[in-house]
């Protein structure tokens, strides 16, 4: 049988960084083909080249057993490749239907909306998709809102879809449907490009799996060939996963509390309603719920970026801080890892060691009088980077050029070298291998034990249910429960995220 989809020896470079190198993969018809690889493996980027939003430097891409060149999104999609992001691209305030509209080729000026509408409610029928076209997409959920983005692929007919973490957003039950279109996709011969990092997932949905590190591809692997030790073994190569221990929290002393709480956005709405929770001494507080459903609002009025309306936010001795801002020194002392890594955690054309002192640039350590210590910045940055692992490329390129991962590691060890009292990371370990991921929770834990408290909001309920002293579920903005995860199933969590029961 030919394969749909061969990548031979693709190389691609950008300034300084060889991002793929000699890369070479293929994908069968009705095949459920998994991507794995740490931070700067080169899996973004063999996205962006199989897309066409990149070119490659050399080497050959055919589909359907004919050599291709791809001058933009538009070339990929016509031949019939199609990629689900892990940022959706919708248009918020626009309907399904004219979301699912727009992505299609040669609309005529004057249409039949109800032809349109009965063939995509037809794609909605066969897959048990439950979606209204006339809603518009801002009200809507983050699951509904990936399925738009899969019926936008299914509607073009794609041959090859291409799934970039697209668990990450999903409650348990919502990624068992996903598997169950996705394997029903593969029997209709769909081919389809998986990119996880939750072996779970890969164990569970993956025909073969493919192992990239340091842009180049290891190898290939078929079912029945791999287990998880495997795999991650080929993912971390000679790099040593760090061991940690978790220890109870025994400190009964609160560090921050949380009472009746109330954050209104732009439009007047809720986005934290009536919320009420304490965080002890040393504690890792797990924060679950689907994103959207307030868990930004918390860590914002938490950190001083934003107002409160109503209710109080108590420090550990008693102090309101409700409304502080990010500049005052009790909410200083309060480290951020903030959702949108790119829009507010870095300043992008900044370097690597500029932005690892952006808390602190005003301290003696990195200053000669009015003149910054630029030597004192370099070793500073030099010391992180080795600490946590940063690929941060030559001297003096703008953080901006690093891996999503990378960039994440750039803010983690930014706010954590201030040695706060409290840590509010916001999915700290989204985008990062299995390697860095164990090093943030091997941080958070060794922070736990010096009686730094963590509220730790996640979508990865096996992270929450590893480190958590206590997990809070939060749903439109709400406390749907508190449960105590040495007692609580993954599915029990979900059903108090999905807002179908409540504690």
């Amino acid at each position: 049988m030919t394969d749909l989809l061969q990548v031979k020896n693709i190389r691609k470079t950008f300034p300084g960084v060889v991002a793929l190198d000699d890369i070479s993969l293929s994908i069968a018809p009705g095949e459920i083909h998994t991507l794995l690889g740490e931070n700067g493996a080169g899996k973004s980027t063999l996205m962006n080249v199989l897309t066409g939003l990149y070119r490659p430097d050399c080497g050959e891409i055919c589909f359907d057993g004919e050599p291709v060149s791809f001058g933009s999104p538009r070339d990929s999609l016509a031949m019939g490749i199609g990629m689900v992001h892990q940022h959706f691209m919708l248009v918020p305030a626009h309907s399904v239907f004219e979301n699912i509209l727009l992505a299609l080729d040669k609309i005529p000026n004057f249409y039949s909306r109800k032809q349109y509408q009965q063939k995509i409610q037809q794609v909605l029928d066969d897959f048990e998709l439950d979606l209204d076209l006339d809603a518009p997409v801002w009200s809507l959920s983050i699951g509904a809102q990936q399925w738009i983005e899969l019926i936008k692929l299914l509607i073009r007919d794609c041959r090859l879809l291409i799934l970039d973490e697209p668990t990450a957003v999903l409650t348990p039950q919502e990624s068992a449907r996903l598997f169950r279109v996705l394997t029903r996709l593969r029997d209709q011969g769909k081919s389809i490009l998986f990119i996880s990092h939750k072996m779970r997932e890969v164990m569970e949905i993956s025909d073969r799996v493919t192992v990239l590190k340091k842009g180049r591809s290891l190898t290939t692997l078929a079912r029945g060939s791999y287990d998880q030790g495997r795999l991650a073994s080929l993912m971390i190569g000679e790099d040593q996963v760090p061991e940690w221990e978790k220890a109870p929290c025994q400190d009964e002393r609160l560090a921050l509390e949380i009472r009746n709480l109330s954050v209104r956005n732009d439009r007047g709405l809720s986005d934290l309603d009536n919320f009420t929770m304490k965080l002890q001494r040393g504690q890792v507080l797990g924060v679950a719920g689907i994103a959207g459903n307030g868990q930004k609002a918390l860590a914002e009025v938490l950190t001083g970026l934003a107002d409160a309306s109503s209710g109080k936010i108590l420090a550990d001795d008693g102090q309101d801080i409700t409304n502080s801002t990010a500049r005052s020194s009790y909410i200083a002392g309060i480290a951020h890892i903030p959702e949108d890594r790119k829009s507010i955690g870095i300043a992008p054309d900044m370097t690597v060691d500029d932005n690892l002192i952006m808390k602190s640039f005003t301290s003696p350590a990195f200053r000669r009088g009015i003149f910054q210590d630029r030597a004192a910045i370099r070793n500073n940055a030099a010391e992180k980077i080795e600490q946590f692992a940063i690929k941060a490329g030559p001297t003096g390129n703008p953080v901006r050029y690093l891996s999503g991962g990378n960039i994440q590691k750039v803010i983690i060890a930014r706010e954590l070298s201030e040695q706060p009292s409290v840590l509010v990371a916001l999915y700290p370990t989204r985008g990062l291998d299995i390697g860095s991921a164990e090093y943030v929770h091997k941080v958070i834990v060794d922070g736990a034990k010096q009686g730094m408290s963590t509220i730790l909001i996640s979508e990865d309920l096996d992270e929450l249910l590893k480190l958590s002293d206590q997990i809070v579920v939060m749903f439109r903005g709400r406390l749907a429960g508190c449960v105590d995860p040495r007692s609580t199933t993954r599915e029990e969590i979900g059903l108090l995220m999905s807002g179908e029961v409540q504690t």
